[in-house]
């Protein structure tokens, strides 16, 4: 995709942020999902790692490397007429400015990254380090003259035994991302929780994303919590692996 269109889309994706509230972002995995989702009148949208992966026959947790990663988006974001930003895990060990060219050169026109690095055991990163990275992919993109929406995401929630005790440091976090120049923050494992989601919500002053199942969840309950970008994750392929298997149970033999 050329530079100008990318820029373009890039800039587009950063109006659609202010223009709904909250933005719902489908996630999609192939070229089927990504023309549907746009067909049905969505302004944009993700693509999930998870469900790439589930598409691909690969594991998520950063099981295929950055380049198929990378080769695999391409068709994907080239089928739609709107922004797409694509779920890059942890990194895949990349440098930033790596990780952004590799993304934009294929037209992705923003990100979501992680703290759970999984090709190194799957440590979590500190909070300097993790806000240390999204501060590269923000000076890299600026320098690419791409305005890439950066969605930093935590998953201090998602690995504690008790997510309320971790709050305080999740806040912190988050709060250091948008300090380093992060355009949303995701804090995944809280999508149940009123009183964790009003809390992240209330600490920070950029949007925060939440995941959501399309069928399960109300919009209006995340409209009213002050959450301000949706996506679904491995949710909305879970829903339609379930209507599928409903489907063809009766003609199973």
């Amino acid at each position: 995709m050329d530079f100008r269109t990318t820029a373009q889309r890039a800039q587009r994706l950063k109006q659609l942020h202010a223009e709904y509230r909250p933005l719902v972002l489908p996630t999609v995995w192939d070229v089927w999902s990504a023309r549907t989702a746009a067909a049905a009148g969505f302004p944009a949208l993700t693509i999930g790692s998870h469900p790439l992966a589930e598409s691909r026959g690969a594991e998520d947790h950063e099981g295929q490397t950055f380049e198929e990663v990378i080769a695999a988006v391409r068709p994907i974001i080239a089928a739609v007429d709107v922004p797409v930003s694509v779920d890059l895990e942890a990194g895949y060990g990349q440098q930033p400015a790596d990780l952004i060219a590799g993304l934009t050169e294929v037209g992705g026109v923003g990100l979501n990254i992680e703290d759970t690095v999984h090709s190194d055991g799957g440590r979590v990163r500190g909070t300097q380090e993790h806000a240390s990275y999204i501060a590269g992919l923000r000076a890299a993109a600026d320098d690419a003259g791409i305005p890439v929406w950066v969605n930093g995401r935590t998953d201090l929630f998602l690995h504690a035994e008790d997510a309320a005790g971790v709050l305080d440091e999740a806040i912190e976090r988050l709060r250091a991302l948008e300090r380093a120049g992060a355009d949303s923050v995701y804090p995944v494992g809280i999508q149940d929780d009123d009183d964790l989601l009003a809390a992240v919500t209330g600490a920070v002053a950029i949007p925060v994303n939440s995941t959501a199942h399309p069928v399960k969840h109300d919009l209006e309950r995340f409209r009213r919590l002050g959450v301000r970008r949706i996506t679904y994750g491995p949710l909305l392929q879970f829903a339609m692996a379930d209507a599928m298997k409903g489907m063809l149970v009766p003609w199973a033999p």
